[in-house]
């Protein structure tokens, strides 16, 4: 067994520190210029001792898998002068699939795959603290919203249970309208549900109208991309602060690979599958995107190019067609809100349709 080397004194400039993340304490290994090994150790996991750490030491690249403390770590790491690199967690198979898994067998691969080749870890960029805060308050909205969908789905599978069907009407409009017609004998079971419901209303209307207030205030982008029907305040402003800063995208396009929403690649010689959507980034922007998308090619939808693209996609599509033109109308979406923005164009729902006019050949 190798020798655990926990002495600082070894640690030079040019060196390349790996850290494995955790709750209590993180797992440091550094490696030097040729691969050697000069220091394993831990380091409580606290902003104090991690910032005290890191600042003993001299300039290093440190290298560290995206997670729950990669983003606090990450900006410490950097305020005090290192090379930070934080890991796509999905580029790094080779430490999750690894037999023989330890903390400091992540550490170590972490500092080697450093410093032998960055891009190997697919790094990525954290957003800044205040986009961080903002896009807390939509995630946290959006908990609220899955709790009040999970509850009245308890209740009518409940009333359903006993020969009853409840009024069909909003999720949000759901405690108001039921609670006066549940049964004496079921209120035990309903009626503690339906308060936890009306409580749940009203947080999140508060929350709504702190989007409100931050897009106004901080994000003045998002009413531009509000005018895209079927886009409200919450996609809008979930969207500018996933995406953070546009120019990080050299084309409008890779914002729909960021996203997750373009099929997986499996090519291998004369076989190149069709593959479902690699549903890598944002679940919470996937998902809002994927709803905007439904409602642009449902019954209520505006008449737009994104309409039109969809529903031709649905009606050439077979019985698939339709979760087909969806994902499609979503992926377009996330582009042409990447074009609006880093643009600052107005957007034209019917842009495709004026430009196919004026390319028609005039009659004779």
């Amino acid at each position: 067994m190798r020798k655990k080397n926990t002495s600082t004194s070894s640690i030079s400039a040019g060196h390349t520190m790996g850290i494995d993340l955790g709750d209590r304490f993180s797992h440091v290994h550094v490696v030097d210029a040729v691969g050697g090994g000069v220091f394993d150790g831990r380091v409580p996991m606290s902003p104090a001792s991690v910032e005290s750490f890191l600042k003993s030491l001299p300039r290093l690249r440190v290298a560290m898998e995206a997670g729950t403390h990669s983003s606090w770590v990450a900006r410490i790491a950097a305020a005090t002068g290192h090379e930070v690199i934080v890991a796509n967690p999905r580029k790094v198979r080779l430490i999750g699939q690894n037999t023989r898994k330890s903390d400091r067998a992540d550490a170590e691969r972490l500092a080697r795959l450093a410093r032998m080749d960055p891009a190997l870890l697919g790094p990525i960029t954290h957003r800044d603290v205040q986009a961080q805060r903002d896009l807390a308050v939509v995630r946290s909205r959006d908990a609220l919203v899955q709790s009040r969908t999970m509850l009245v789905n308890r209740v009518r599978g409940t009333l359903k249970s006993f020969g009853l069907h409840p009024a069909k009407c909003s999720t949000a409009n759901f405690a108001k309208k039921l609670a006066a017609d549940v049964p004496d004998e079921l209120k035990p079971a309903i009626l503690p549900l339906l308060e936890i419901l009306f409580e749940l209303n009203l947080r999140i209307a508060c929350f709504d109208r702190e989007v409100e207030r931050l897009s106004e205030e901080q994000y003045p982008v998002v009413q531009g991309l509000r005018e895209i029907a079927g886009v409200g305040p919450i996609t809008a402003l979930a969207y500018v602060l996933t995406v953070d800063n546009p120019r990080r995208f050299a084309k409008s396009r890779d914002v729909a690979a960021y996203l997750g929403l373009v099929p997986r690649q499996r090519q291998s010689g004369e076989r190149d599958p069709q593959m479902h959507i690699t549903k890598t980034g944002s679940t919470l922007m996937r998902r809002l995107l994927v709803s905007a998308a439904h409602y642009i090619i449902g019954p209520f939808g505006k008449d737009c190019d994104l309409r039109r693209f969809g529903l031709a996609l649905a009606a050439r599509g077979g019985a698939a067609g339709k979760k087909r033109a969806i994902v499609a109308v979503a992926r377009k979406l996330a582009v042409v809100m990447h074009r609006l923005w880093s643009s600052g164009e107005v957007y034209d729902p019917n842009r495709n349709r004026r430009g196919e006019t004026r390319n028609q050949p005039a009659a004779a």
